[in-house]
């Protein structure tokens, strides 16, 4: 039985085997590909298409991938995302040349090297306390209509045309990787063990903030989505960033919520992207109502172990990505691409529930070559038979 992408995907998160396993390549920041990587895929597909950035960010760096090279990597999904406001796109494109990238919430990049950018500015970098956050001016209008004017047409004539599945990625950063974004690092990690009335009250604040976008652009999208892109960085190549106690009493009760939130305005599924060894946590995501979890970093801790991670969790949450970035994507060949593609749909596509992409954002460091092998793989070995 042949299948549409929507199809296929649908078939897939559903648990059931469609007729090859789906490809995610190319729609969000978190399953994106570098401009670098982009324009070299083009040139071997003989493509001629524009260089555009992904959510009109060229600090980002991320390409906003042609319909024509989508087709080339065979990815079954389509994007819809949001945008910063208008307002901000047109500060920034007229601020003056490698000044700071300064976003909605006043955090942003610096470049750190020519072309290159860093999320070097915290705005509440040193803030300890609740008096603090209620004295930021800088907290940003997500009901601001020009960041989401766009979506409904888009959803629509995607949804109209039923030949791809719908990702629906609004840039959201999530509440942990915004507080984050706002303290840095290391300071609001910090603050977590030291301040956690304050930690907590910036989390609430940064998922109400969110919260806005998200209830706004779901009735943009109406029904025409079929998943829907949420995420943290919760963990790192060994651990998490945090103990899963801690997790469980100051971030979970956010997450759940916020999960909740999207699940009373949609029938489309949870698609959640942490990075790093977050094995310990998988049960956690289940239970609060994570359909897909993405990007199945190979590379981190217990993540490398997909036979286990598939006999334990495979039949209640979805796997999407799995393709290592750390090792196998920038410095393998072709050919060692193709067997890191066989041996994880080998561990992870039986009985569906699984979508293959890269670990993460296709970096500058990896070989056009080596994408069109990983996804050319697809065909040879992630047929089903059924």
């Amino acid at each position: 039985m042949a299948y549409s992408s929507r199809e296929r995907v649908l078939a897939a998160i559903n648990h059931e085997e469609p007729d090859r396993v789906p490809i995610v390549l190319g729609v969000s920041n978190a399953t994106g590909i570098k401009m670098k990587p982009y324009r070299e895929i083009k040139r071997l597909a003989g493509i001629s298409a524009p260089d555009e950035y992904l959510y009109q960010w060229p600090e980002l760096g991320t390409a906003l991938v042609d319909e024509a090279t989508l087709r080339r990597l065979k990815s079954d999904v389509r994007g819809v995302r949001d945008l910063e406001p208008a307002h901000v796109l047109a500060r920034n494109r007229a601020r003056p040349p490698h000044s700071d990238y300064i976003d909605s919430w006043g955090s942003g990049a610096m470049e750190i090297a020519p072309g290159e950018w860093f999320p070097g500015v915290h705005p509440l970098r040193d803030a300890t306390t609740i008096e603090e956050l209620e004295a930021y001016e800088g907290w940003p209008d997500m009901r601001d209509p020009t960041r989401i004017a766009h979506v409904r047409a888009e959803a629509r004539a995607l949804a109209e045309a039923g030949e791809y599945a719908i990702l629906a990625t609004p840039w959201l950063l999530f509440p942990f990787e915004r507080a984050m974004a706002m303290q840095g690092l290391e300071s609001f990690l910090l603050n977590m063990a030291l301040h956690p009335d304050f930690a907590v009250a910036l989390l609430r604040k940064n998922a109400e903030l969110c919260k806005e976008l998200m209830g706004a652009f779901l009735e943009e999208l109406g029904d025409n989505v079929d998943m829907i892109k949420i995420g943290d960085d919760l963990g790192t190549q060994s651990s998490l960033m945090m103990s899963p106690k801690m997790y469980r009493e100051m971030l979970k009760p956010i997450h759940a919520d916020f999960i909740r939130f999207i699940r009373e305005r949609t029938k489309a599924r949870v698609f959640f992207h942490t990075d790093g060894d977050v094995e310990p946590l998988i049960e956690d995501f289940i239970e609060i109502g994570v359909d897909i979890l993405n990007p199945v970093q190979t590379s981190a801790g217990r993540m490398a172990d997909l036979v286990s991670l598939k006999r334990n969790y495979g039949d209640r949450i979805v796997f999407c990505g799995a393709v290592d970035t750390h090792r196998v994507l920038p410095h393998g060949t072709p050919d060692e691409v193709r067997a890191e593609v066989k041996r994880v749909i080998e561990a992870l596509a039986p009985g569906g529930g699984f979508m293959l992409g890269a670990v993460h954002t296709v970096m500058n460091d990896v070989p056009a070559e080596n994408v069109l092998a990983m996804v050319d793989a697809v065909e040879e070995y992630g047929r089903y038979t059924g």
